[in-house]
């Protein structure tokens, strides 16, 4: 569904990635690994369209895509679930998940069942303001909100940062059915690496803006990964 060949992204004069390639395959988590600072963000922004890659190339289901703002990108399929989440605090639940229907021809701006089905306390909360929220409650939102654009790709970056172990294990048990019905390909990016682990088929671990170590799950083993992420910590 998703591949990126040799990457590349600045901020003004500086180099934050490096020639990044890697691959996202429907019905399967694909995990990008390593500390702060050393591009994971960076890598979701280039590919979301929110940050102009300066190099490299992108395909989405075998078609090469040109330099697209976000909102095209959207519109294609690439859903993004931010770091520290970005919802919007005046707006109500309910609000936060009808900004998702920009994506989405009129006869399908609907809310699904399976949103709530997923994430009971939104349905709860359905009238609150997204800011009122806690931290947790705004994650669940933030997943959702990017679920309603039916998006072909997910991008979520760093879904368990701040988040209390329950509501971890309850984005765990989403993230597993989503790839479960196999309609999309799942990017995420993590620092917690038994939650990554658990998950993904398929791991990159970043360090300084490169790709040091990349295996899919069925063919290594807990400790090269681990000792792979350690070693770029």
């Amino acid at each position: 569904m998703l591949d990126v060949r040799d990457l590349t992204l600045h901020y003004g004069g500086s180099q934050i990635l490096n020639g990044i390639s890697l691959e996202a395959r429907t019905g399967e988590v694909t995990c990008v690994m390593g500390t702060n600072g050393v591009g994971k963000t960076s890598l979701m922004k280039a590919i979301s369209g929110t940050h102009p890659r300066s190099g490299g190339s992108i395909s989405l289901d075998g078609v090469s895509l040109p330099q697209l703002p976000a909102h095209r990108l959207a519109q294609m399929g690439v859903g993004y679930v931010p770091q520290g989440r970005m919802i919007f605090p005046l707006l109500t639940v309910r609000e936060n998940l009808e900004t998702g229907f920009a994506c989405l021809p009129k006869a399908d701006r609907v809310v699904p069942d399976r949103i709530y089905e997923m994430f009971p306390v939104l349905k709860e909360m359905e009238n609150r303001r997204g800011g009122d929220l806690s931290g947790g409650q705004q994650q669940q939102l933030a997943i959702a909100r990017a679920l309603i654009s039916r998006p072909r790709i997910l991008l979520m970056d760093e879904p368990t940062e701040g988040i209390q172990p329950n509501i971890i294990q309850l984005i765990g048990r989403v993230i597993r059915q989503l790839r479960e019905e196999g309609e999309m390909a799942i990017v995420l990016v993590e620092q917690y690496f038994d939650f990554a682990f658990d998950l993904a088929d398929r791991f990159y671990v970043l360090s300084r803006g490169s790709v040091v170590f990349s295996e899919r799950k069925a063919d290594t083993d807990r400790a090269s990964v681990q000792n792979a992420f350690d070693l770029n910590s």
